[in-house]
Parts: structure tokens; sequence; C-alpha cells
């Protein structure tokens, strides 16, 4: 896109402002707001400044000025807007050096990228998240002193079937039956299709729109493949569009791995192939799977470096309440086939080589998409470089395994603690032409034990029923 398409952009659509959005090291969308009339073609050229110290994980107050750098072909429509706005999506600059600052997520992606076409092996590396996520009627929390408490509704959930909602109509969902119901078990089609309505109008392809297994308002949209960084962007409006849909519709929507206990809780299954010249480098039908030796290898890495992207890709506490057996969550560090109780599926609904990739199901939507996009294609490229041959594959339902055989294979980290301590012990792989530098890798530490740390000291719900009377 160049500036004279954008002013038509404009023009057509009677755009009044313009949001300048930015990622913080966590993941969260930020937003500065100008007139139209400031957008000129000397925006993109110098940028618009801000406080790099109030965005977490950015400056600190000393050299807090930076430079927003907006990407024209970022530029959007916002659908769903009463007022005529314009969305453009930013890097990050440093006005004193008036190079692309390092420790902007999206800036880390493209090096990322970059880093991958110097190594000859691809040019592109497309991704394509299936991501999940719960919508609920009420929802209300707090934590002080004394009080710490969650309480979450949907007017579907099992748990409602005998409330008196004037009048009851049944038809709730069990647990664990929510995949794909129709109405009127399954209440929320007409908001899924208004999301993916306003996907659409962003230039996101959705591929498929479903509710989810568990009982409460659970649903996806699947969204077609795009390179890393395009896809981190639209990873960005898709958690945006779903939850100010929901907003304007009357419910809260949430991208928690495990808002509610004994159900099945929300996943992110990162399916990703490499290109070059416009071929795709991941097929070979006379392998396991279809898939080619690089594939394989690919798949190495990601399983070697497993345990340290997990801290980028399930990167809350809460991940790994849901990572735990009985609930379709991938615990096992094995690939396989369509199985989907191993940690990576090679999908096989699809049998061209364009359609030949694989599935990475460990991570869940509460990642920064840039920098767990990067740390799995980073992963996969030191497999290529290293040849690094994956464990035997697993065709059987490893539930179902003896005891003695499911103990031997290797699982992912049961906690942040552990995923945190292998990315301190495992992270040469992603500062590989500094596309992460050693301080980024330990600042990142620094937030998420943090967070670790403030969750130790506050008793839960849970203890009291444990431990009160002890």
């Amino acid at each position: 896109m160049n500036f004279n398409e954008i002013k038509k952009l404009v023009d057509d659509n009677d755009v009044r402002r313009v949001d300048l959005r930015v990622t913080d090291m966590p993941g969260r969308w930020h937003q500065f707001t100008i007139p139209v009339e400031r957008l000129t073609e000397k925006l993109f050229e110098e940028g618009q400044g801000f406080d790099g110290s109030s965005l977490r994980g950015f400056q600190e107050i000393h050299e807090s000025d930076m430079l927003l750098i907006p990407d024209m072909d970022s530029a959007r429509v916002e659908p769903i807007s009463d007022v005529g706005t314009l969305v453009i999506t930013c890097s990050v600059k440093d006005p004193i050096s008036g190079e692309a600052y390092g420790r902007d997520p999206r800036t880390i992606a493209t090096k990322a990228e970059e880093y991958m076409k110097s190594t000859g092996i691809a040019d592109t590396a497309n991704f394509g998240p299936e991501m999940e996520f719960f919508l609920f009627d009420d929802v209300r929390f707090e934590q002080s002193q004394q009080t710490a408490f969650y309480y979450v509704d949907s007017i579907e959930a099992h748990w409602n079937s005998g409330r008196d909602e004037a009048p009851n109509l049944g038809y709730k969902i069990p647990g664990k039956e929510g995949y794909a119901p129709v109405a009127p078990f399954d209440t929320l089609r007409d908001v899924r299709w208004e999301m993916h309505e306003a996907l659409h109008a962003v230039g996101i392809a959705t591929e498929v729109s479903h509710h989810e297994v568990a009982t409460a308002g659970q649903g996806e949209i699947a969204m077609k493949y795009a390179p890393l960084v395009e896809k981190g962007d639209q990873f960005q409006w898709y958690k945006y569009i779903v939850r100010n849909v929901a907003r304007d519709n009357g419910m809260a929507a949430t991208f928690m791995p495990k808002p509610i206990f004994g159900d099945n809780g929300t996943g992110m299954h990162v399916h990703q192939s490499l290109w070059k010249d416009g071929n795709p480098l991941f097929f070979d039908q006379s392998n396991y799977g279809g898939l080619s030796e690089l594939a394989r290898h690919y798949v190495g890495g990601l399983l070697k470096h497993a345990p340290a992207v997990l801290a980028f890709a399930a990167p809350s506490t809460n991940s790994y309440k849901r990572l735990v057996p009985g609930f379709e969550a991938p615990i096992n560090l094995v690939y396989s086939a369509r199985n989907r109780s191993a940690v990576i599926r090679i999908s096989t609904y699809e049998t061209s080589a364009a359609s030949k990739r694989i599935e990475f199901r460990a991570p869940d939507p509460t990642c920064n998409p840039y920098l767990a996009f990067s740390a799995m294609l980073l992963a996969g490229l030191d497999g290529i470089k290293n040849k690094i041959e994956p464990p035997e594959p697993i065709d059987k339902n490893i539930y179902d395994l003896p005891e003695e055989e499911a103990a031997k294979l290797a699982k992912v980290p049961g906690s942040l603690d552990e995923s945190l301590a292998a990315l301190e012990s495992d992270h040469s792989f992603l500062t590989t032409n500094e596309v992460f530098t050693e301080k980024y890798i330990q600042d990142y530490l620094d937030l998420k034990n943090g967070e670790i740390k403030e969750l130790s000291m506050r008793p839960t719900p849970y203890e009291y029923e444990l431990y009160f009377d002890a």
C-alpha cells in the first residue's frame, strides 16, 4: 500500500481519526490516537513520539522518548467503531540512533524473519494459530487483603439447568460435550458470525467457526495462515475484535487457558510451515506423515527446545492448569500423524504439498504472538541447521499407554516456573543473530518471575477449603 492508496481509504470511509497501535512485552495492544489531518507522508517517515517507559518491557524513565513508525501495509479501517477510524500497526524506532528498536516485539519478529532468509533455508514462515476463547454472560473477580474470589457464568452452562430463568427452557450443554452442537444448545452462532464478518473487514481470512468442547460459551474461529509478522498483526486484531464484539453483545470474552474448573480449557494449536521461492518445503510423500527431512528436523528442533519456547508460548501460571492429563491437552513431547494427544501433530486432512504443515498444540492465546511465533521458528530452524532427529513418532492414544511406557515419554513443563527455568538454561537458539538479546530474555524472565512471586504470596479460596480447619 502507498500513501495515495491510504488517502483513498480515508476518503472512501469518512475517516476522522487514526489509531497508531503497538504491542508491549506481555502482548497487550496499545493505541495513540491522532486526528486524520496529521496523517501525512511525513508521519510514516519520521514517526510519532511516545513515552517508552510507560509500556512494559520497553525503556527506562531516563531514556523514555521513542518513535512509533506506522507500517503502511497494515492500515485497516476499524470495523466496529461508530467513528470513522483508521488503524495502523506500528514498529518502534530509537530516536537517537535512528535504528529499529530491538525490544519491540514486532521488531523481534521482523528480525526472526530476516534471520530465516539469511540462512538460505526458507524465505517464508507461515503460521496459522487456532485461537479459542470463552464468552461469559457475567464475570466478577476480586483480590484484596481479606478477599479473593472469581465468578463466571454462561447461560449455556450445565450448572444452570435448574436456575429460574422465567422460564428455563433447558438445552444446557453438558460438561465436555460442547464440540460443535447446533442451536438451541449453541446460543452463540450469530455472535461468532459477527466476529467473523469483522475479521473479514480487516482482511483476515477465516476457515471455520464452531462451538468448542467446554460447557460455558467456548468458541473458535480458525484463521488462514499468513507469514510470521503479518500473522502477529492479525492475532492482535483477532483478540481486539472478539473482545469488542462480545462486549457489544453484552458478554465478556477471555482468552485465559483455564477459566473454569473441571472442563476443557482454551488452547492455541499453531500450524506452521516453511516455503522458499513459492514452493512448500515440508512435503515428501515417501516419508512418515508426508513430512520432508527438513520438516522432520524442524520438528526435532521444536521438540528439543519446547520447554523454553513455552515460556513465551504458554506464558501464564494459568497456562499450566490447562496442560494436565484428561482434557485433550497435549502434555507429551512427541509427534504423530493425526494423533491429537501428541504435542506436535501432522495434519492429514489435506494431502497436497502446499497444505503440508506441522501443528504445535501446547501454546495458548495469552502469549505475545510476535515473541511466541519467533521462538517457534528459531527452534525449528535450529533443528534444521543441526539435523536434530525427533523421537520416534507415536500413533497410539498416549493417555491409554501402560504406565511404565508413558513414564518414559518427555513431558511439557508442569508449571510456568519450569518453563522459565528451561528458558534460562536454553536460549542460545533465540539469541542467534541477536534476534532476541540476552538482556531482553533476562527482563522477560524477571517480568514473569515477578508474576509467580506475587501469586505465591496470596492465599486462594481452595486453600481455605483445604486448610482453614487444619
